[in-house]
């Protein structure tokens, strides 16, 4: 995991002032490389050949930058006997050797979480991003030619773009609490899609496509469920140990849900050493907690279990820190736990593996199985309802509609879980956890969003993924027998975050400051009103825009940006 940056074509060449503002990322070191049409940066965060794994990297004639990790490495070193012509230990260089003998189709090779930029041997250069879009990748035109960036603040950085909101962008981050497809919050920049692979000439985008990791095909109406679980387990079981491939510490992130637990139970089996799992809890009257649960997989796992709580003070010392980290935003509240647990790992680990990615994949959300029930028993689409939360138009969901359209012939589970991998997990879940981890300078791995499970889970028949009132059917058949402390038939709680808890008894001085942030005057002139009589649907993202638009768009530090909404804390 690391912090890329560059340009590509012209003579504005500034990789050394956007690679500085993006160290958290890599805080081993910072390597600059110019080459006939382009200049790399690179902040690395050594997890893998701690002293060989330097970038950018040459080899078989090709030069990478590139941020993440190439799970496959070894397979496709030993599969294509590259074994003697390999120079180090990197993760990234038997691609090289595979770009060098197969171009472009060696894409199509690539089993991890990667963002990179490739200067190849044969005279092309190509950006790409992973097909879940795990790593993020951001690019912008400018008469120098074509720069990228792991993050946005590089740009602003180096002085090659201002800071000019995008409204539109802004409305799409109140209704969904994330931005949709390529759009970002600024004018200008955009973001590569998941799995799109570019190919830039003189500092132009020549040629893009996108590399789709869903399988494009309803399922069959058979299986055996016996036969199933085996497969599950063993394709689970390899995603796993590929995922903690590292040279450097490694644990996970524990609640109290099925697809954390699913995740310890494998790591469990596959280390001899009890492994590290924090999990986080809140101190809020009747918040919901799941450290009790936690606890008891830990204990039948015989995990290294560490706890931490969030309170009120965790909350306001945490979210402007988390805005100042979202450069590009999402509102999930999530973030705060995420960013805490970082926090808390920091020192102890350097790879942390989560649960992201198994209720898309295993079909586990409750608006799944709406979908799947008729309207006079409630069903109803699995799509956002912006129109429940203040402040949503019609456009905005007209764009989400667009965005999430699933090919033709899915079944309509398929097509939900479909929608949710295009636009929520990649622009919401996955950017929550790089920026949250990033943070920190720690490498977060989801065994979940892995090619081998998406091309079994996926096409798995809908039985199998929702039956009554359950989802992750199938998953919770493994569990209970994997690990029946995790008691995965019990009713969920929930993942909630007390926001409303600490916001309202200062709902009155927020808003009564609201109106004096521009970027919310220019969208919602209402807000004051809005947020005295709303609830956390509403008061929490237009409190965090608030303070992000502060640090963002006016340049406020993130202490600055929080007494600017909400006094002295």
């Amino acid at each position: 995991m690391c912090g890329i940056a560059g340009q590509l074509g012209g003579t504005d060449a500034r990789p050394q002032r956007m690679i500085e503002a993006l160290t958290h990322r890599g805080p081993d070191g910072v390597r600059v490389q110019e080459i006939a049409g382009a200049a790399l940066a690179h902040a690395r965060l050594s997890v893998i050949d701690l002293e060989g794994g330097w970038q950018p990297i040459t080899a078989a004639g090709s030069t990478l930058v590139g941020n993440g990790e190439i799970y496959n490495y070894l397979e496709l070193s030993e599969a294509h006997q590259l074994q003697g012509q390999l120079a180090t230990g990197s993760d990234f260089e038997p691609f090289l050797h595979l770009y060098a003998k197969e171009g472009e189709a060696a894409f199509r090779r690539l089993r991890g979480m990667y963002a990179f930029c490739l200067v190849g041997c044969d005279g092309r250069t190509w950006l790409a991003r992973d097909p879940f879009g795990i790593k993020p990748l951001y690019i912008m035109q400018h008469a120098g030619g074509l720069a990228f960036a792991s993050e946005p603040r590089a740009f602003f950085a180096a002085g090659l773009m201002q800071t000019v909101v995008d409204d539109e962008a802004a409305k799409e981050l109140l209704a969904f609490n994330y931005t949709l497809g390529a759009r970002t919050m600024f004018h200008g920049l955009r973001r590569l899609a998941p799995g799109e692979v570019c190919e830039v000439k003189d500092g132009r985008i020549v040629a893009n496509q996108r590399q789709q990791i869903l399988p494009r095909r309803a399922p069959a109406t058979g299986g055996d469920e016996a036969a199933f679980i085996k497969q599950l387990d063993a394709v689970l079981e390899d995603s796993v140990r590929v995922h903690q491939r590292s040279d450097v510490p490694y644990g996970l992130f524990l609640s109290g849900g099925i697809d954390s637990a699913a995740i310890a139970t494998l790591m469990s089996r596959l280390n001899e050493r009890p492994v590290t799992a924090y999990t986080c809890g809140f101190d809020a009257a009747g918040a919901k907690d799941e450290r009790a649960q936690a606890e008891r997989v830990a204990k039948a796992l015989n995990l290294d279990w560490r706890e931490t709580e969030f309170g009120e003070a965790d909350f306001w010392r945490i979210l402007p820190e988390v805005a100042w980290a979202l450069d590009d935003p999402t509102a999930d509240y999530a973030t705060l736990p995420t960013y805490k647990l970082a926090e808390a790992a920091k020192g102890s680990l350097t790879v942390v593996l989560t649960g992201e990615g198994g209720d898309e994949l295993f079909g586990g959300y409750g608006r799944y199985r709406r979908a799947l029930r008729p309207s006079w028993l409630g069903g109803r689409p699995a799509e956002p309802r912006p129109a429940e939360k203040w402040g949503a138009d019609a456009a905005a969901l007209g764009r989400w509609r667009a965005e999430a359209q699933a090919p033709p012939g899915l079944t309509p589970l398929q097509q939900a879980q479909w929608a949710d991998v295009a636009t929520w997990l990649p622009n919401d879940l996955l950017l929550k956890l790089d920026r949250c981890l990033m943070a920190h300078g720690l490498e977060g791995r989801t065994p979940f969003l892995d090619p081998a499970v998406a091309a079994f889970a996926f096409p798995l028949p809908d039985k199998f993924k929702v039956q009554g009132r359950y989802g992750k059917w199938l998953l919770r058949k493994w569990l209970e027998k994997a690990c029946p402390a995790a008691d995965p038939w019990a009713r969920k709680q929930g993942f909630t975050v007390p926001v409303e808890a600490w916001i309202a008894p200062r709902a009155a001085d927020i808003a009564a400051r609201l109106g004096d942030v521009e970027a919310i005057r220019r969208i919602r002139p209402e807000a004051a009103a809005a947020f005295t009589q709303g609830g956390p649907g509403v008061r929490w993202p237009l409190l965090f825009y608030a303070v992000w638009s502060r640090i963002h768009a006016e340049g406020a530090s993130p202490a600055e940006a929080l007494a600017s909404m909400v006094g002295v804390i």
